[in-house]
């Protein structure tokens, strides 16, 4: 008797013990599932400014003071992917009662790294020469592969557009700015104005447009299968574009392809302001790019740094000079100003 009692007890104590083994699992996984991937932090501005100052001892930090006259409202959700809130931030002139064009802004970071801090001092002067600077995070390939990216950022769009009235944004005029992977996002999403195929299935204003009235690329990249795309290269391992696709340009051709903003000029192309360093590789398909804007009679404007390092927007001497060429197109294709 005390002999089945005792196998009784110890088979009642497994049960209850693989119940809560099992409760305790669930808990970690649904933790697991809401916490943040983890960043990765390889491109970041310090750290990217002492690499370049023994070559370019010239480079200089730019100030991230919020000017006088501008109002800024941090960390707002314009987008909910299950767990994970997007997050972006306002910079808009503090007086005036009419609407102004917007720009959304979009950081570099070779689609793994980089964050929105990045673009601060450039949405500072944007939004001190009379724009809405909407300076948006996205969904990186640590989290989430191709096209999210672009999803997420189309969003961002909408979210300018339906929130047009708390920011008076003139929702005709806004325009979308991106550094490096950053400029590469935003020639794609500029030249895909009204393709459904890359909104995404978020339901974040889903019925709002997502179109953009002009494009600034800062070294971005138009075309990755290209004769002059260096993104690809996996010799020595795989390379950022391979890792935010998932698949090598080998494997997957037709991704890559779809990726390019050269792609999908159209006679809806907004106008484009390209602004370049001298690593020619950093914006492959530009020339080719211009050639089809020319030939659908699309203005482009194209400015170049000589001998400038590929981080050229973020820092002194070429900051100044960046804002003064994308303020002054700006003016010129949403303003109307000669």
């Amino acid at each position: 008797m005390a002999q089945h009692l005792k196998i009784f007890v110890g088979n009642t104590f497994v049960l209850k013990f693989n119940a809560i083994l099992g409760g305790f699992l669930a808990v970690c996984l649904a933790l697991n599932a809401q916490s943040p991937v983890p960043r990765d932090t390889s491109f970041a501005l310090y750290s990217t400014f002492i690499k370049n100052k023994k070559k370019y001892p010239e480079i200089s930090m730019v100030s991230e003071q919020l000017p006088k006259g501008v109002k800024l409202k941090k960390d707002i959700t314009y987008c909910s992917i299950g767990q994970r809130a997007l997050k972006l931030d306002v910079f808009y002139p503090a007086k005036g009662t009419k609407v102004l064009p917007a720009i959304v802004l979009v950081h570099g970071g070779g689609w793994r790294s980089g964050d929105r801090s990045q673009n601060i001092a450039l949405a500072e002067q944007l939004a001190r020469s009379g724009y809405v600077a909407v300076n948006a995070e996205y969904r990186l390939s640590t989290e989430a592969l191709y096209p999210a990216a672009v999803h997420d950022l189309k969003a961002a769009v909408r979210w300018a557009r339906t929130n047009a009235k708390s920011y008076k944004i003139d929702t005709s005029k806004i325009a979308i700015l991106g550094f490096s992977a950053g400029g590469q996002l935003a020639s794609l999403i500029g030249t895909t104005n009204g393709n459904k195929h890359f909104e995404g299935g978020d339901d974040c204003c889903r019925n709002v447009s997502s179109a953009v009235q002009a494009i600034v690329d800062l070294d971005g990249t138009l075309a990755f299968v290209h004769p002059e795309s260096g993104e690809g290269d996996d010799s020595k391992g795989k390379s950022a574009a391979s890792l935010w696709f998932g698949f090598s340009k080998a494997e997957k051709p037709e991704l890559w392809h779809e990726a390019g903003a050269l792609n999908h000029v159209s006679r809806g192309t907004p106008p484009m302001l390209f602004i370049n360093s001298s690593v020619a590789r950093m914006h492959a398909g530009r020339d080719d790019m211009i050639k089809k804007l020319n030939e659908y009679k699309i203005y482009s404007e194209v400015h170049t740094f000589p001998d400038a390092p590929h981080v050229f927007p973020l820092f002194h001497p070429w900051f100044n000079d960046t804002v003064k060429f994308t303020v002054a197109f700006l003016d010129k294709v949403l303003k109307g100003k000669s």
